[in-house]
């Protein structure tokens, strides 16, 4: 596993994700305990998994796309809409480190018990998961420095640019015509942001 590892972060180097800490938290994070036990042979292929629920695990060029985007610092507070199998969430905690705090949004209340689960095996029990409407944010623990979504929609929800701190980042992909456009939107102040688009993704629905 630890060689077919190394092979996935050198081929998504060549696919131009050039952030170190992004290459290095992929290293970390073992994405076979985030996935069916039937599909561990192909844990560390660069292509999505189905994880059951009709979700999947998203591709790792894609989970490491968003994450460059995103430019995580150490100790950001940062919500996660879609926690899907947890994978990503760990990704992201590696990313903030200990003094950063994940917290993950899922609809699907099967999946967010599984992710809990995959999340306190593989050490990563300081990440937060709730099951909830992921359009909603999470008002709680807002505001945050980071937010990602893993789903696609027609445009980012007003709720969750509220949640975002002035000087924070959301990256989620925005369906334009056939296909999502990856958006990043940098929040200036309450009510200035700037969006810019970054190539185009295939996603599951924002519910």
């Amino acid at each position: 596993m630890e060689q077919d590892r190394n092979h996935l972060i050198q081929h998504i180097s060549r696919q131009g994700i050039t952030d170190a800490g992004v290459l290095n938290a992929l290293a970390r994070v073992p994405r076979e305990k985030f996935i069916p036990e039937h599909l561990l042979s192909v844990a560390y292929e660069d292509r999505p998994l189905p994880i059951g629920w009709d979700q999947t695990i998203s591709q790792p060029y894609t989970v490491a796309f968003m994450a460059q985007l995103l430019k995580v610092e150490p100790g950001a507070r940062i919500l996660e809409i879609g926690c899907g199998s947890g994978y990503n969430a760990a990704v992201l905690q590696e990313l903030t480190g200990s003094r950063g705090r994940v917290y993950s949004v899922e609809r699907i209340t099967e999946l967010a018990q599984y992710a809990s689960s995959r999340l306190d095996l593989t050490g990563y029990n300081q990440i937060k998961v709730i099951l909830g409407d992921g359009k909603e944010g999470w008002a709680d623990h807002a505001p945050f420095d980071r937010i990602i979504v893993t789903a696609q929609g027609p445009d980012i929800p007003q709720t969750l640019i509220s949640q975002l701190k002035p000087g924070g980042i959301l990256v989620m992909p925005v369906t334009r015509g056939f296909a999502a456009e990856m958006a990043r939107l940098v929040k200036h102040t309450r009510q200035e942001w700037d969006i810019t688009y970054h190539g185009a993704f295939s996603f599951v629905p924002l519910r």
